[in-house]
C-alpha cells in the first residue's frame, strides 16, 4: 500500500464544489454529503449530492457515480477517474467503486472523524460499520482528509443534527 500523497490545489477546488453540493443537499432537507466523478483530463463527467431523505438509504452520490461510470465509461476510463467527495466512502459506497472498478478516491473528511463528531453529538451510530475505504477495498488509491475543508464539512454535518 502506498503512502497517500499530499492535496494539489486541483484537488481542494474538486472537493471544495462537493462541499458546495453537500451544502445543497442539506438546504434540500438531506444529509450533507456530495460528489464528483472527474475524468483523467479534469473533465467533471458526473456531479450528485446526497438523496436519502425520500426513505431510500442507499441514495448516496457516491453509488450514483458507481453506476453512472459503470454505464457510460469504458474499463479503462473508469480506472484512470477519479471520485472526489465531501466524506469518505461509507462501506457499500467503496465496494461499489471496486466493482465497477473506478480509480483513485479523494475524500474532504474521513470516516473517522464524522464517526467521532457523532459520538461528540451524542448521536447514535448508524446501521452500517464506518470502515475506512482501505478496509473495504484495499486496493483503491485514497487520499484526505484536508483539515481545512473537513472543518467545513463538520459545521454541515453539525446542522444537519441541529448542534451548534
Amino acid at each position: 500500500m502506498t503512502e497517500p500523497q499530499p492535496l494539489t490545489d486541483s484537488d481542494r477546488t474538486h472537493l471544495r464544489r462537493c462541499v458546495e453540493l453537500a451544502q445543497e443537499a442539506l438546504e434540500a432537507g438531506d444529509e450533507p454529503f456530495g460528489s464528483l466523478l472527474i475524468d483523467a483530463d479534469g473533465r467533471e463527467l458526473y456531479a450528485d449530492r446526497n438523496r436519502v431523505a425520500g426513505g431510500d438509504a442507499t441514495q448516496h452520490p457516491e453509488l450514483a457515480i458507481a453506476r453512472w461510470a459503470a454505464a457510460h465509461l469504458t474499463p479503462q476510463e473508469r480506472a484512470r477517474a477519479t471520485v472526489f467527495t465531501s466524506g469518505e466512502h461509507c462501506p457499500m459506497c467503496s465496494a461499489a467503486h471496486a466493482w465497477v472498478g473506478l480509480g483513485k478516491i479523494i475524500y474532504a473528511s474521513s470516516s473517522e472523524q464524522l464517526s467521532s463528531w457523532l459520538q461528540e453529538w451524542g448521536t447514535p451510530a448508524g446501521p452500517v460499520a464506518p470502515l475506512p475505504i482501505r478496509s473495504v477495498a484495499p486496493g483503491i488509491e485514497v487520499a484526505g482528509p484536508d483539515p481545512e475543508l473537513s472543518a467545513a464539512v463538520r459545521e454541515l454535518q453539525a446542522r444537519a443534527r441541529g448542534v451548534r
